[in-house]
């Protein structure tokens, strides 16, 4: 999960790219509205994190901008600036959500959260997902590795149906929880490593590569190796 931070307090901005860091994002930091917007332009990234008061070209101005050229990444404001007024005028020029500081780490990473369900409920999309050999058919609901049928219960195919709309992003065992089984479930269950290892031995068994890989004290990610 790829980030672009445009902050111009270098307290802020560090504190805030060692925090996202920790929680298994790969952030990238521009001081000043001019560098972000052409970072925010020629990168790929999956949520820009933008500041509202920012040195040579405003935030405002930076969002503005990308959205006329077509970029339509995730766009959270951050800003000092509370008023309704201020928050109408940010989603009006293409901002998806804004958060006013002082915030809590949290909740900063509960909105990028939030942003890229969004953003992966538009990719679901998608008939077919794919990582490596496997493919997911989401209209016929079957999977095939290397052109072999492999057949999953309900809640396996839930299971990796999150993960290939998650590629190469860590997944929390509540971020599983919640998905899978709802709400009301028990994050700390081990049921949860149980249908990950039935998942395994099915996608992963007698192929080539694992796919499902876990991250110790974090949760678990897709990627190939």
């Amino acid at each position: 999960m790829k980030l672009l931070l445009v902050e111009d307090e270098p307290k802020i901005a560090a504190f805030i790219q060692k925090g996202l860091s920790e929680n298994g994002y790969e952030v990238t930091t521009a001081y000043d509205g001019k560098l972000g917007l052409g970072m925010a332009l020629q990168g790929d990234y999956d949520v820009i994190i933008l500041d509202v008061m920012l040195p040579v070209v405003n935030g405002l101005e930076v969002c503005k901008s990308i959205r006329e050229q077509g970029v339509d990444t995730p766009v959270l404001m951050l800003t000092a600036l509370g008023t309704v007024d201020d928050k109408v005028h940010g989603l009006q020029l293409g901002a998806d959500d804004y958060l006013v500081k002082p915030f809590h780490f949290k909740e900063l990473v509960a909105r990028i959260q939030a942003l890229t369900r969004r953003q992966n409920q538009h990719a679901s999309n998608n008939t077919e997902l794919r990582i490596a050999d496997l493919v997911l058919n989401r209209s016929s609901k079957t999977v095939r590795r290397d052109n072999k049928e492999i057949v999953l219960t309900a809640k396996e195919y839930s299971l990796l149906d999150m993960f290939m709309q998650n590629i190469n992003r860590v997944l929390s065992r509540s971020d599983i929880a919640e998905h899978v089984w709802g709400y009301d479930f028990d994050a700390g269950s081990n049921v949860i490593d149980v249908y990950i290892n039935y998942l395994r031995n099915k996608i992963e068994k007698g192929f080539s590569s694992k796919l499902i890989h876990t991250i110790v004290g974090m949760g678990y990610i897709m990627k190939e190796q």
